[in-house]
């Protein structure tokens, strides 16, 4: 195929449906995967009829350790191979540590941590080789910040997720490849009514600190396009980053401790 291939994961809504629009906008064909099939072919069909590009769906569970090779096999028995990869399936998993089952919290690695880390490796060669790669990881900007309690492994799993980048992007320097960790906060999407804290965070958080889906995924776009490996999209989230960077850990924890609970279910 003449024009390049773009894998979403997590692409059925918010900022994955928002990531496939804009791919799809700048000439990309798109490969769609996530768990529910009705929602992703309905988005697919948009995406065609709309920008007059090819789209592929996958359903596949990502919670599953076969869940990257069978999405990759799948794309490999059309023809295509990935250019550009945005990570962006995941969710929360309220509660406390102790207060969860082991199952639950290696479903959500799974997921959150080896799928996206395991897609990055096995497309990683094929975008050297063709000297043109894009890996978009959708961390959050709980990566950048003293964690809070509950959702125990959200903030470190995002953490990892920017650290990752920032070597990878290191790695492929001069090689044609663009990582970049995208570090949205507090985004108008699906996530807080699947993980059971929509009704809390919307009552403890002002408007002015919520984005669109549409919005973030823009400022992914342009910021891998522009090779930059971090992008925090917004001025208060901006301003929260960079005063996290400052705080002393203590500091930090204890404001944690005082405020976590506005936005974390335990």
């Amino acid at each position: 195929m003449d024009r390049r291939l773009a894998l979403v994961t997590g692409a059925s809504a918010g900022i994955g449906a928002a990531f496939a629009r804009i791919l799809a906008g700048h000439g990309y064909d798109v490969a769609l995967t996530a768990r529910r099939t009705d929602r992703l072919e309905a988005l697919a069909d948009e995406i065609r009829l709309r920008y007059g590009v090819e789209t592929l769906t996958v359903a596949a569970d990502l919670a599953q350790p076969e869940g990257p090779g069978q999405i990759l096999d799948h794309l490999t028995a059309h023809g295509r191979t990935v250019d550009a990869l945005v990570n962006n399936a995941g969710y929360g998993l309220p509660g406390t540590f102790a207060e969860t089952r082991w199952a639950d919290q290696a479903a959500f690695l799974q997921v959150m941590v080896t799928a996206p880390c395991e897609l990055a490796h096995r497309v990683l060669p094929g975008m050297v080789q063709r000297r043109f790669g894009r890996i978009v990881n959708v961390a959050s900007l709980a990566g950048l910040v003293p964690a809070a309690a509950g959702h125990t492994l959200y903030a470190a799993s995002k953490s990892l997720l920017i650290k990752f980048s920032q070597s990878l992007s290191l790695e492929t320097a001069g090689e044609g490849v663009h990582v970049t960790a995208l570090c949205p906060g507090f985004t108008y999407s699906e996530f807080h009514d699947v993980n059971g804290t929509r009704g809390l965070v919307s009552a403890s958080t002002p408007s002015w600190m919520w984005l669109g889906a549409d919005e973030v995924a823009a400022a992914g776009y342009e910021a891998v396009e522009a090779g930059r490996t971090i992008c925090v999209p917004g001025a208060p989230n901006k301003a929260i980053a960079a005063v996290a960077k400052l705080l002393p850990d203590e500091w930090g924890l204890a404001l944690m401790a005082s405020q976590g609970q506005r936005f974390r279910k335990l």
